[in-house]
């Protein structure tokens, strides 16, 4: 795992956006990405080329393939996995599932207003995923393209670090209905056993591996109805899930990206960190990386004065944000990243980005216009760490 021995050493957390002419060729109007005909491997292959090239341009340490072959992190599982069905949702259905699946309930409380109109998420093609029978993998022939084309690209490039983002139980359970599993525990751990494949399929390839875990802090806002202590419950069932369906995978390939489902909205009721830290660093990984930088969390860095980094890992705090915008200075870049290193050590301080800039900024120009001002930052808070 990449670590920060003489310098901040500097990553991302996944999305890049996507070229538009790939984009035209791949993304239907239902947002389902299909790569079926030669011409549109033959252009995911070479988006793929390009964007490790423009990352290792803008000087990154840590490159991944910028998920171009994902319709998104949530619901890419769908074209992976068997043992659903996709139903029409009745007029009855349709409010009260699309409810189930919205991180802002909580929010929805106090600013049910501003939420009107804004219907920030669906289910894949407007349809309701159900399972119906033993959940089995069958994605075998896309995660082989992806790793094939990443590879591919990575060949004679010049980076400390590839990495290949995967979604965990938790997040999958978010957008599946059961009608065939017992109990809720029983279709976790079930989607746990799938996921097994992608993170073992992505460390055999000499990859690392990003766990991508929104669903540990944004289930809080997806029910709204419980308290603190149940919604510890709730989550360290999903949180051993993940511990399952990691066994055997080296956890030096390993690092864990948690956000709080990275919306544009108010993220008033926003879960603290503090309610949340041991459980996410209870998963086994060798790299933690946590939304840092946005104005709803950026004063939670007060943790890590009480709060230790499990042995041996290195953080990964936000440092630029999708929440606006607005591109960061790199002094304010380098202000965050020195308060982290005077607090866990600055050979443990890798800078990245609150989430995946792709799709959550106005334009391609203004995500790598921010991840320019990340590697300026990282500069500059090196220049002074190491002269300490």
């Amino acid at each position: 795992m990449m670590r920060s021995t003489d310098r901040i050493k500097t990553t991302h957390a996944g999305a890049l956006p996507r070229p538009d002419d790939l984009r035209r060729l791949i993304v239907g109007a239902d947002r389902v990405v299909r790569i079926d005909t030669d011409e549109q491997r033959a252009r995911l292959r070479s988006a793929v080329t390009e964007v490790v090239g423009k990352q290792i341009e803008v000087g990154l340490d840590s490159v991944n393939d910028g998920e171009f072959s994902k319709s998104s992190f949530n619901t890419y599982l769908t074209d992976r996995v068997a043992g659903y069905e996709l139903r029409e949702m009745s007029p009855d259905e349709a409010p009260v599932r699309l409810k189930r699946l919205n991180m802002t309930n909580r929010d929805a409380r106090r600013f049910g207003d501003y939420f009107v109109n804004r219907r920030l998420f669906a289910t894949p093609g407007g349809k309701l995923p159900v399972c119906v029978e033993p959940l089995r993998y069958v994605g075998h022939d896309q995660l082989k393209r992806d790793i094939g084309n990443f590879k591919a690209a990575l060949n004679g490039a010049a980076v400390e670090e590839a990495f290949l983002p995967a979604n965990t139980p938790g997040t999958m359970e978010h957008w599946l209905r059961n009608d065939y599993y017992k109990t809720d525990e029983e279709l976790v751990f079930a989607l746990a056993d799938l996921l097994h494949v992608e993170y073992k399929a992505i460390t055999d390839a000499g990859l690392t591996l990003q766990i991508d875990n929104p669903d540990l802090p944004d289930c809080w806002g997806i029910f709204p109805e419980m308290t603190v202590s149940e919604f510890r419950k709730y989550a360290s069932m999903r949180v051993e899930a993940l511990k399952h369906a990691l066994k055997g995978i080296p956890r030096a390939q390993t690092r864990l990206h948690v956000c709080w489902g990275s919306f544009h909205g108010p993220h008033h009721d926003d879960i603290p960190l503090s309610e949340i830290i041991d459980l996410i660093f209870a998963i086994p990984a060798d790299s933690y990386s946590l939304e840092a930088s946005n104005p709803r969390h950026e004063h939670e860095w007060r943790i890590f004065e009480t709060v230790k980094l499990p042995e041996g890992a290195t953080f990964v705090p936000g440092v630029v944000g999708h929440a606006s915008d607005f591109i960061e200075h790199p002094d304010l870049v380098a202000d965050r990243l020195e308060r982290y290193a005077n607090l866990v050590g600055r050979e443990n301080v890798i800078a990245g980005t609150d989430c995946g800039l792709g799709p959550r900024v106005g334009h391609p120009t203004i995500a790598w216009a921010k991840l320019e001002t990340l590697v300026a930052g990282a500069r500059r808070a090196s220049e002074r760490l190491w002269k300490k």
